[in-house]
């Protein structure tokens, strides 16, 4: 067409009908004609390129399901960046996620869609905060969540994610032979794992603007509604929303939750495209809401893949030096052995447990 673009053919039909099979109970018809050429289209450019699509959980599901190579949270994605034979990786989430792809794949050309994708929890600290709280706690090991920028994780002992965060405390607190670590910028996730271990935790005053909307009347509302529905909770949300779950975990952890146990309802304390991507795999799950949406995430399209792949526009880099220093620290993470059980949050004990929390 005059203006670019693409018809949905027979032949964009044939080709994308897998995808379509997925995503056609969160995906109209009429949005259905204009994702299929783009999705046919993505596809061709990635082999043209020699380029990987790293698409978060959070993606909408025409970009999870249609032209993510790999799917899953922030740090897998940057495994497979490392992992992957690919020239190019094309980052279908957050600023801060393209930073680690880079980080840990130095050599590699890494892409964002939008340079304005970036994430509240993260531009919530810098490194130069970092070093002032360094000088206030010295001796004490700093563990940075890895929803930061580079300059952060540059000044950090060790990187976590929401799965292995209780485990890398212990560590850390043993490997530094003290009783209190750093635990930033999550408040929420520096809390609820305060409330898994002894060890004390000194924490700073950040959070992710999607989980901290949610109530516990969102979860008293939900219950009421369906009262069979299994309440799953990500830890970036408040701990009065995980006292009130059934279960608490990474994203990676809630979708093995579900695609384990397969209950018939769900309600997912997260960012809305969570459900809609595992609806895809589990057609006879019901998710019910609540849910919010991240701004962020939602600035990658379809649209602004295909153009990125295009023009090979809005590489991520990262300076030298920052990109070393950050290494170690999420090379350190990588390391350690997993989690004994990986991703789950024990409520039984976070019920009555004595949080020894110090905010920043």
């Amino acid at each position: 067409m005059a203006d670019g673009t693409m018809l949905l053919t027979p032949e964009i039909e044939r080709e994308t009908a897998r995808v379509w099979d997925k995503v056609k109970d969160q995906v109209s018809p009429l949005e259905w004609r204009a994702y299929a050429p783009l999705i046919a289209e993505i596809n061709r450019l990635k082999r043209e390129r020699g380029a990987v699509i790293l698409a978060h959980n959070y993606m909408t599901p025409e970009i999870f399901h249609g032209v993510g190579d790999y799917v899953g949270d922030s740090l897998g994605l940057a495994k497979e960046a490392a992992r992957s034979d690919a020239k190019v990786i094309v980052q279908a989430g957050v600023h801060f996620m393209a930073e680690t792809s880079k980080i840990l794949s130095p050599d590699k050309t890494v892409l964002i869609p939008d340079l304005r994708a970036g994430c509240s929890l993260a531009s919530s600290i810098t490194g130069a905060d970092v070093r002032l709280i360094k000088q206030r706690y010295p001796g004490l090991p700093v563990i940075t969540y890895v929803n930061t920028t580079a300059d952060v994780k540059a000044e950090t002992d060790i990187c976590c994610t929401s799965a292995n965060a209780v485990q890398i405390v212990e560590w850390a607190a043993r490997e530094w032979g003290v009783d209190r670590v750093i635990l930033i910028p999550d408040e929420y996730l520096a809390r609820n794992v305060a409330q898994q271990t002894d060890v004390k935790i000194i924490a700073w005053a950040g959070h992710c603007e999607v989980h901290k909307r949610f109530t516990t009347a969102d979860i008293a509302d939900m219950r009421a509604a369906w009262p069979d529905a299994e309440v799953l909770a990500h830890p970036e949300c408040p701990e009065e929303i995980l006292e009130a779950a059934d279960f608490a975990g990474s994203t990676a952890a809630m979708t093995d939750y579900v695609m384990k146990h397969r209950p018939a309802r769900v309600v997912m304390i997260t960012e809305c495209s969570m459900a809609s991507n595992i609806k895809g795999d589990l057609p006879d799950t019901q998710f019910v809401g609540p849910c919010n949406l991240c701004p962020h995430m939602k600035r990658i399209t379809l649209k602004n893949i295909r153009d990125c792949l295009l023009n090979m526009q809005f590489e991520v880099t990262v300076d030298e030096d920052i990109a070393e220093r950050a290494r170690l620290a999420v090379q350190r993470m990588v390391d350690l052995p997993p989690p004994e059980v990986p991703a789950r949050y024990d409520l039984v004990r976070a019920r009555g447990h004595t949080v020894q929390v110090e905010l920043i």
